[in-house]
């Protein structure tokens, strides 16, 4: 037997032996940390690690020891940032027709599909490392290898699918497609191919969510030939021909019915999970520069089809991306500058509203017609991850007064409570604090009691498990949903390196 075809052999022993780690993350495992919380060592073996980067090791053992004082926080920091990377890698390789094309696979975690908005924002907690100065001699697992076929495989799947949210594994991964319970109960237009699509929420986020993962990996790397390699220039045109249809209101300018070019119904007792008027949502205003969203980033359907947090993000990403887009397509870049800029224009007249408390602040979704819900999700893009995304507000004073809405009880689903205060959401329910939520308001705050004390929040939330959890009840540690979250752990540990450059002191600190 060959040396290559023995190590293939090993290491498929390996991973048969390695546990689920849905249920490894519910329980503790040595050695634990010596402060107050004990957290537990949550990382699986090395064996089990889908896909071992060596400047994440080298960050997690070399850099933040010296940077973070507390051995909780610690401890926490360890198992979490790496969890993209440890568990939810499930397969990189080259495309079938071109092997000079990388594809990478990145799951949520207790799910085996791949989410556009979750993928691109798990990867983006590495954003760092890509350039990093103790890159990996391995190509295989160099980060940016990782970013690229991210990128690809993302791109392969809008071309086919542009308004599908998550997806199947590629056929070059030859592995065994997840079965939805759910889907013999949707009805979608235009179809699409279940052995390719794993679920299909139009979420205007996902698609801004590629174009965010491009950047984060152009501004990190400066690679701009890569986007000229592939299919990335024909996946933004692809984009922009969503973007086009779904500007189009409700209404002709005649008073008919204009078809839709997606419609969505799904057999539920829940609101949140079907769309009313026979699929197509509630009526909006055309023609005004903003873009129609079916769904919100937690997959629950809008109420009001512009959703203004994924119009921002649209926005900002589309303008950034332009500038790689000119070296391949001035036209095309062009057509996207417009389009980034039509949206700002649109939000700073129809999304800006007068509350008679905290004065002018954003709207979470408008229908143009002078409808608008005032809330805030947890799930990215939200109105308080303003700042993270990059966007620029119309003042910041309008974001101040958003914000100060957000983190008080006149948002409906701000949750509050002795264990965690943050915003949550209808996807669980009022009550239910996302720690993701508490993660983004430290992450755009500058107010050092702030952060102080929010840290102390997500440090005493985990249940003692030492993950960051999906949701935890404002008033019960010990009711939490989802051990493994890989989007929420890996944005907790984005946090830490983020206070690293901003306010190294807060994390040099002890919590105990």
């Amino acid at each position: 037997m060959s040396n290559f075809f023995f190590i293939l052999l090993l290491a498929a022993s390996a991973a048969a032996d390695c546990p689920n780690f849905e249920k490894y993350a519910r329980q503790r495992h040595e050695p634990f940390s010596t402060g107050r919380f004990a957290f537990p060592y949550q990382r699986p073996s090395k064996q089990c690690r889908t896909h071992t980067v060596p400047a994440v090791e080298h960050a997690i053992y070399n850099e933040m020891p010296e940077a973070i004082g507390d051995p909780d926080l610690y401890q926490l920091f360890q198992n979490t940032w790496p969890n993209t990377v440890d568990t939810t890698v499930r397969w990189t390789g080259v495309a079938a027709d071109n092997p000079d094309e990388e594809l990478a696979f990145v799951t949520t975690g207790d799910i085996d599909a791949m989410w556009l908005r979750d993928s691109a924002n798990q990867l983006q907690s590495y954003k760092s490392v890509i350039s990093s100065t103790a890159p990996s001699n391995d190509g295989d697992n160099d980060i940016a290898a990782l970013f690229r076929g991210t990128i690809n495989l993302q791109g392969r799947y809008i071309r086919e699918a542009p308004y599908c949210n998550a997806f199947h594994p590629p056929p070059e991964a030859k592995k065994k497609l997840t079965k939805r319970a759910v889907g013999p109960r949707d009805t979608v237009h235009p179809g699409y191919n279940s052995d390719v699509v794993f679920e299909c929420k139009y979420e205007l986020d996902s698609l801004a969510a590629f174009l965010q993962l491009s950047w984060d990996y152009y501004e990190e790397s400066n690679d701009a030939d890569f986007f000229g390699r592939f299919g990335w220039v024909d996946t933004v045109k692809r984009i922009l021909d969503v973007t086009r249809e779904m500007q189009k209101g409700t209404y002709t300018d005649d008073g008919q019915v204009r078809k839709s070019p997606y419609t969505w119904l799904r057999n539920s007792d829940s609101a949140s999970e079907t769309v009313s008027n026979h699929g197509r949502g509630a009526p909006v205003k055309g023609g005004i520069g903003l873009i129609r969203s079916f769904f919100r980033p937690s997959d629950d359907a809008c109420i009001y089809q512009y959703f203004i947090p994924a119009n921002m993000m649209l926005a900002r990403y589309m303008m950034s991306c332009a500038t790689i887009m000119r070296k391949f397509d001035s036209k095309t870049a062009t057509r996207m500058e417009d389009v980034a800029a039509g949206i700002e224009i649109a939000i700073n007249e129809y999304a800006i509203i007068p509350h008679p408390k905290f004065g002018n602040m954003y709207a979470y979704e408008v229908d143009g017609f002078g409808s608008y819900n005032l809330m805030d999700d947890a799930n990215l893009p939200s109105l308080l991850s303003i700042p993270h995304m990059g966007y620029k507000p119309a003042s910041q004073h309008i974001y101040d007064n958003t914000r100060q809405f957000i983190l008080s009880s006149s948002n409906p689903y701000y949750a509050r409570g002795p264990i965690l205060n943050a915003t949550g959401g209808p996807h669980l329910g009022p009550g239910m604090a996302w720690p993701m939520g508490l993660i983004v308001q430290l992450m755009t705050s500058n107010d050092d009691e702030e952060i102080v004390d929010g840290i102390r929040q997500l440090l005493g939330s985990t249940s003692g498990l030492g993950l960051i959890h999906e949701t935890v009840n404002s008033h019960n540690e010990k009711k939490w949903t989802r051990s493994w979250f890989a989007w929420a752990n890996g944005l907790f540990g984005q946090m830490i390196i983020d206070l690293k450059k901003r306010k190294p002191e807060l994390i040099a600190r002890s919590y105990q």
